[in-house]
């Protein structure tokens, strides 16, 4: 079984060797493959603003550094601004990551284990520290405007923090909805998610949100 906690610790996105996904996206808009306005930071500011919950299903699909697909995920995705979110991984089989504000944790129910780990450690320069917390973009990533492919504004997002545990992230907006997310981390290995059924501000139980350790499993902290 891959580990989900590789792609995700978070929980979510870097550049090496596997660069091949988002320099497609670069190489398109540097060779005129648009000619739209970008406009990725005002979408992004847009898509940030009044946000308090947030409900979706989503794909991941990973990628190694030969570019080939080595795993390919679905799930739902839940979100309580500030600081609180959840994964629940379904297919193929499950894992849900919780972050209730203080600590993440990662349950995985077919090898009966849980992993904690300290939420503000793990979100260090991943996009989940954009969704779950009210920060400023640009005081966390550098930001650059890739332009229009594909009927989407691209976004690509450079973690300032030395220490982050993705080196880049590229965002892709249609209208003000966040459509995509691909991510690459410090051995090469690429996440790309697609949302779908995307709900904005839906009213969440908040106990999808505490975790509870079930009977029998192991607990491992980091």
């Amino acid at each position: 079984m891959t580990a989900l906690p590789k792609f995700l610790l978070i929980a979510l996105l870097a550049w090496s060797a596997a660069a091949g996904a988002t320099t497609e996206i670069r190489a398109a808009v540097e060779t005129g493959a648009t000619t739209a306005v970008a406009d990725g930071k005002a979408r992004l500011t847009a898509f940030l603003d009044g946000l308090h919950t947030l409900q979706a299903e989503f794909e991941q699909a990973v990628l190694d550094t030969e570019n080939n697909t080595t795993g390919l995920f679905r799930g739902v995705f839940r979100l309580s601004r500030p600081g609180k979110f959840r994964w629940d991984y379904e297919v193929p089989y499950e894992q849900s990551i919780i972050a209730d504000g203080r600590d993440l944790w990662i349950v995985d129910p077919e090898l009966r284990q849980i992993t904690q780990q300290w939420q503000r450690s793990a979100l260090k320069g991943t996009p989940a520290l954009l969704l779950a917390e009210d920060v400023e973009v640009e005081s966390q990533f550098e930001v650059v405007e890739l332009g229009e492919r594909q009927g989407l504004e691209w976004l690509e997002l450079t973690p300032r923090d030395p220490d982050a545990q993705f080196v880049q992230v590229l965002l892709a907006f249609e209208g003000n909805a966040l459509q995509r997310m691909e991510m690459a981390d410090k051995f090469g290995q690429i996440s790309r998610f697609r949302f779908y059924e995307l709900v904005r501000n839906p009213k969440l139980d908040p106990k999808v949100f505490n975790f509870e350790k079930p009977p029998g499993y192991d607990m491992f902290t980091h």
